[in-house]
């Protein structure tokens, strides 16, 4: 029995085994998957260089030009839908000078309307009868800026046309259409004794204005000799400190005076070598100069004048209207001149015909057509006060208003102009500034500020506003 068991064990395992499944041979290699190649993308063609690159740098590169350190630059360009393509400070406030006085032009054309006109009259405060006025003669100012010495003359004439021989009273003038005082608060007293800073009067003549007349010394440092005005100016003792200057020294004369005053001072110097050399001074009483000029042209008539006056009595007689040329004849003036005289008359006239302050009427009357100004300060409609502040932005705008409006093509052919470009500049220390239209080489029309102030180099400043304002008319078409 022993002898049987492994025997026995032996076939019970082999019944048990399980014959095992023949080796597999191990698999080949998968070939290599080659997935796909992303799509070759060609880089994003760079944007086209702008239109405005040119004029852009010009005025990234008055920062780096050391004759134009610390100046205030600014631009706004107006493309012909009124959008700005150009901004460089253009909406920071900066001083205007004479620029401003589109403001005032391009206001008065649609307010007050381009044949406007300014009405001066003689009347008297009683009738004439058998060619004799027992009374006076009174002129009345109706704020007209252009009435001029021949004015009065042509009216004399037509007052001796009617017959008059004699007035047993007096020549007297009514100034007193714009209140207060001839000279606005904000202009310097350097300027208000000269002709470009003569006083606005209800009544004016001759702008107000004289010639003063000088004859130059010897030497260098000589005294020069006052030979006298043009026309003359009564009741002004003349105090002269002019001395000579070198040959190429120009107008150096500075004229102080004052509204009313009855002493003028005259200093600075006239050039080596002149034997009639003329400056402009301001008229310190207006009233009192057209009431002198009357009286004369009136005796020279062959009129008697007498010389008392009874004041009180009024001039409710009518003889004669005297009417100044239509307004765009003076807007023209105004823009190829620069004459601040004749703008302020036409600023005040604004205010008064509203019965409101200037700024006011203008204000509302541009708000109306899309303006809102933003940051503007007028003190005076002319630009000669240096507390004037206008944006680039808004000035640029007004341009762009007033050429689209009722009067766009009056207003910007009283504009000077050269090759494509209007404008209308302004210059005083410090501050250079130009406003108007550019009509490129392609036909395309862009209205414009130009601004800059605080700079010491005038040269420079004039060369940097010529480059700008040459490139505004070489702009490429869109």
């Amino acid at each position: 029995m022993k002898r049987l068991l492994p025997a026995l064990l032996l076939v019970m395992l082999a019944a048990c085994r399980r014959e095992e499944p023949p080796r597999a041979e191990p698999a080949a290699p998968a070939p290599p998957v080659e997935l796909p190649k992303p799509p070759v993308v060609a880089p994003a063609p760079l944007p086209p260089p702008s239109r405005f690159a040119e004029i852009e740098a010009m005025l990234d590169a008055a920062g780096e030009n050391a004759a134009l350190a610390g100046a205030a630059i600014g631009l706004c360009l107006l493309d012909e839908k009124g959008e700005i393509v150009v901004n460089q400070r253009a909406e920071t406030a900066f001083i205007p000078a004479s620029s401003l006085k589109t403001v005032t032009t391009a206001t008065a054309l649609e307010v007050l309307g381009p044949e406007f006109r300014f009405t001066t009259e003689l009347r008297a405060t009683a009738k004439m009868e058998n060619g004799v006025i027992t009374g006076d003669l009174v002129i009345v100012g109706g704020g007209d800026p252009m009435l001029k010495p021949d004015d009065l003359a042509a009216m004399v004439t037509q007052l001796k046309a009617q017959g008059l021989l004699r007035i047993t009273g007096t020549v007297r003038g009514d100034g007193g259409l714009f209140p207060g005082s001839i000279y606005n608060n904000f202009w310097n007293w350097g300027d208000i004794g000269n002709g470009f800073g003569s006083g606005v009067s209800g009544l004016n003549l001759n702008h107000n204005r004289f010639s003063g007349w000088f004859r130059a010394g010897d030497t260098v440092g000589a005294a020069a000799a006052f030979l006298g005005t043009r026309p003359d100016v009564p009741d002004v003792l003349w105090k002269n400190e002019v001395v000579t200057g070198a040959a190429d020294s120009g107008d150096g004369v500075m004229i102080h005076g004052g509204e009313g005053t009855p002493v003028v001072h005259l200093r600075g110097t006239v050039p080596l070598g002149a034997q009639e050399f003329h400056v402009k001074g301001a008229v310190p009483d207006p009233v009192r100069f057209t009431e002198h000029h009357l009286r004369r042209s009136l005796m020279d008539a062959g009129v008697e004048v007498g010389t008392s006056s009874n004041g009180s009595a009024e001039a409710a007689h009518v003889l004669f209207k005297h009417e100044s040329p239509p307004l765009l004849e003076i807007i023209r003036s105004i823009h190829a001149t620069s004459d601040n005289h004749e703008t302020e008359c036409v600023f005040l006239t604004l205010g008064l015909k509203a019965g409101k302050p200037p700024v006011e009427v203008i204000r509302s009357h541009w708000a109306a057509r899309g303006l809102a100004f933003t940051g503007l300060r007028m003190e005076d409609g002319c630009g000669l006060a240096r507390a004037d502040f206008v944006r680039p932005a808004d000035l640029a705008r007004l341009q762009f208003l007033a050429g689209k409006g009722p009067q766009g093509e009056a207003y910007k052919a009283s504009l000077l102009s050269r090759g494509g470009l209007r404008w209308k500049g302004g210059a005083m220390s410090g501050v250079r500034t130009f406003t108007g239209y550019a009509t490129t080489e392609g036909g395309e029309e862009f209205s414009y500020a130009l601004m800059v102030n605080h700079y010491t180099d005038g040269k420079a400043v004039s060369a940097f506003c010529q480059t700008v304002l040459d490139a505004l008319l070489k702009l490429p078409a869109e």
